[in-house]
């Protein structure tokens, strides 16, 4: 499977512009204060449906034939990216078969299927639903998409780290949340094709470290996955991603559960947005190494705010506390 370039990111940004929000590049002070140097967030919670992913669903969708979109289309996910993949199929006439975990966000679940999608709950995280859809769709036929395998979500996705070196071109870090990977290469593959020097660094949930431990090891690695951050919710490492993020990513660092859980009741205490955990990860790692971000220009990736009733409860729960 071939890697994204440059060239098929700007491809994907002319594809896929009409359908979605350019979202804004905000410096915010009071993050500032915390983190200790200039940060500047690109919010893809103010993206349609809430998260990054709807670029990559309909940037690969957009080229799909009319044969395989008649078949279907289906994927896993433990939310985000089915909504893009609902959302995409929803555009190009296709009809949506999507797996989730049992414990998926009742309100992505909701989402998928206000936008006409098909959605079973199977096994009990992502890894089980997607070897399930994947069965499912070799007996019925249906177009299977993995959310990390089909390199053309990660050209969609790098479209955000465009939209960042439009808008700060003298970046010099980016933190970027990963679950499988798709974003963490999307912003590698871009920002490093601008400009070398600028520094990705990639973060995942200690309870849930098997991409980490993959980049790390440099082989393919299985995890336990107990993490509350759905979205980074990943229980092995996958390829392409990890052959790219071996190859450009600067460093990666693992942040806990409360470390995310406060980082979400800081965003909405000091920036008024709602951030699921994945969302906000970014800067729970910008607070965890902000020694080494000083005097730097930082951009962190807010990849989604779909945060559930339950999880922003637990998490204003901790703070009253």
């Amino acid at each position: 499977m071939s890697k994204p370039n440059l060239t098929d990111v700007i491809a994907a940004k002319n594809r896929i512009e009409n359908y979605i929000t350019r979202t804004p590049l905000h410096r915010h002070l009071a993050l500032e204060k915390i983190v200790g140097t200039e940060v500047h967030v690109k919010h893809e919670n103010h993206q349609k449906l809430g998260a990054f992913k709807i670029r990559g669903g309909i940037n690969l969708l957009a080229q799909m034939s009319t044969k395989d979109l008649e078949k279907g289309v289906s994927t896993a996910s433990s939310g985000n990216h089915g909504q893009s993949i609902a959302y995409a199929a929803s555009l190009f006439g296709a009809k949506a078969y999507i797996a989730v975990p049992e414990i998926a966000n009742p309100g992505k679940v909701q989402s998928m299927r206000n936008l006409g999608a098909e959605v079973i709950h199977y096994g009990e995280h992502f890894g089980i639903a997607d070897q399930y859809m994947r069965d499912l769709s070799n007996e019925k036929g249906y177009k299977y998409i993995n959310a990390v395998e089909e390199s053309q979500l990660y050209a969609g996705v790098g479209t955000y780290a465009l939209e960042i070196m439009e808008d700060l071109p003298d970046v010099d870090v980016i933190i970027v949340p990963v679950g499988g990977g798709s974003g963490a290469c999307g912003t590698c593959i871009t920002a490093k094709s601008i400009n070398p020097n600028i520094e990705v660094i990639g973060v995942q949930g200690e309870r849930a470290p098997a991409a980490y431990n993959s980049w790390k090891s440099g082989t393919l690695q299985q995890a336990e996955m107990s993490s509350i951050a759905e979205g980074l919710a990943t229980n092995k490492g996958y390829e392409p991603a990890q052959s790219i993020l071996r190859e450009m990513l600067d460093d990666f660092i693992l942040v806990s559960d409360e470390e995310m859980e406060d980082a979400v009741v800081m965003y909405l205490e000091h920036t008024r947005n709602l951030m699921e955990h994945a969302g906000a990860a970014s800067l729970a790692a910008a607070i965890k190494i902000k020694e080494r971000l000083k005097n730097k220009k930082v951009a962190l990736i807010a990849s989604g705010g779909n945060l559930s009733m339950e999880h922003l409860l637990r998490a204003l729960e901790r703070y009253k506390d």
